[in-house]
């Protein structure tokens, strides 16, 4: 690669540090820092209604989410269905604070990155745990194994009093250094800290994989037996595998909880944890990129079907519901089509996208 970091248009390397540098040019640095300051002053020159301010703050959310569920799927090869089931673990954490403590606690509404933290923790131990049979179980029958997971946390929730059997948990207002945040300003709020929290978390995903652990991750996913040769411990890795993606997913608990201000089991189904694997199918299983793309085609393509129905609801009163046909109809459709023309996702449009600017006047 070109020693001037301005100029360079290549992916060649001279050594492996060089190989190993979150940003190869100073241009794509320049590029990161101006998308994330336009990140974080767009809220301030445009007026958005709560609706919109929630979607995006959902966005973010799974974008937590997808992260752990593209660790685990992506990075080391292993299916998972049972995503939200771990998320609901991070958000009942919370929830089970708030009701031994109370909705209006000082450590629920002033210690709340704690509680943030103590919620992924939980996930992580609780992925941990789950993540024991893939020492002995792959492919099918680990999906089956996440499946039962999934189904073991809805019974739980849904028939113990402690969780008040599936009813929603109300968590109080948090409070800043000015005071508690008012109803108004409450989506940006949680608007800026989920933005931090993916930044962050985003940051420690790209370092991860730099490391020697991330590589064991994409090496026990090609080849465990290879990569137990080798020297690698591809148990220990499916593990951990397993309990980082039981963080990311604790983290984006705590923040739904928090962002509804509540939590009840109607956020946690199954056809959530298809749609978190589907967020990562069409963002581009194992690409970083893809865990950003992916949740904003989804919630999007869900928003825009919610208005469709609405827009013909209102002319043909006699359809029904629309968007109870229309959702699970895109949802498939949109699925089978990234499967069949495009399985690396919309990630690989922005590599073909960046290479072509990358290399321009010459041809891709």
């Amino acid at each position: 690669m070109s020693e001037n970091r301005w100029l360079a248009t290549g992916n060649f390397f001279t050594s492996y540090k060089a190989e190993q540098r979150i940003f190869l040019t100073h241009i794509d640095r320049i590029v990161f820092i101006c998308f994330l300051v336009l990140m974080f002053v767009w809220p301030l020159f445009f007026k958005v209604s709560n609706k919109y301010m929630l979607v995006i703050d959902s966005i973010l959310i799974a974008v937590v989410a997808v992260y752990g569920l593209n660790l685990l799927t992506g990075f080391a090869g292993l299916i998972s269905i049972g995503h939200a089931a771990f998320v609901g673990v991070g958000a009942y954490t919370l929830a089970s604070f708030a009701s031994v403590l109370g909705t209006n606690h000082v450590l629920i509404t002033h210690c709340w990155p704690l509680m943030i933290l103590v919620a992924g923790c939980v996930g992580g131990i609780v992925g941990a745990i789950v993540g024991l049979p893939s020492l002995r179980l792959k492919h099918l029958y680990l999906v089956i194994a996440t499946l039962s997971f999934q189904m073991i946390f809805l019974w739980t929730i849904n028939f113990m009093q402690f969780f008040n059997q599936g009813q929603t948990i109300a968590i109080g207002r948090v409070f800043w250094f000015t005071g508690k945040v008012a109803r108004k300003q409450h989506y940006f709020f949680w608007y800026y800290v989920i933005l931090v929290v993916v930044v962050v978390l985003g940051f420690a995903v790209r370092n991860l994989l730099r490391s020697k652990h991330g590589r064991c991750l994409v090496a026990v996913r090609d080849n465990d037996r290879a990569a137990d040769a080798m020297g690698m411990h591809p148990g220990f890795t499916k593990v951990y595998a397993f309990a980082l993606s039981g963080f990311f997913a604790g983290v984006a608990g705590a923040l739904h909880a928090y962002l509804w201000r509540g939590v009840g089991f109607e956020s946690f189904l199954l056809h959530h944890s298809i749609s978190y694997l589907a967020m990562a199918i069409v963002g581009g299983l194992g690409t970083l990129v893809g865990s950003f793309l992916g949740p904003a085609a989804i919630l999007m393509l869900e928003l825009q079907v919610e208005n469709l129905a609405e827009f013909v609801g209102h002319y043909f009163t006699a359809v029904g519901d629309v968007a109870t046909a229309f959702r699970p109809l895109s949802f498939g459709l949109v699925i089978v089509l990234f499967l069949m023309f495009e399985p690396r996702g919309i990630a690989n449009w922005w590599r073909i996208i960046r290479n072509y600017f990358k290399l321009w006047p010459f041809r891709y």
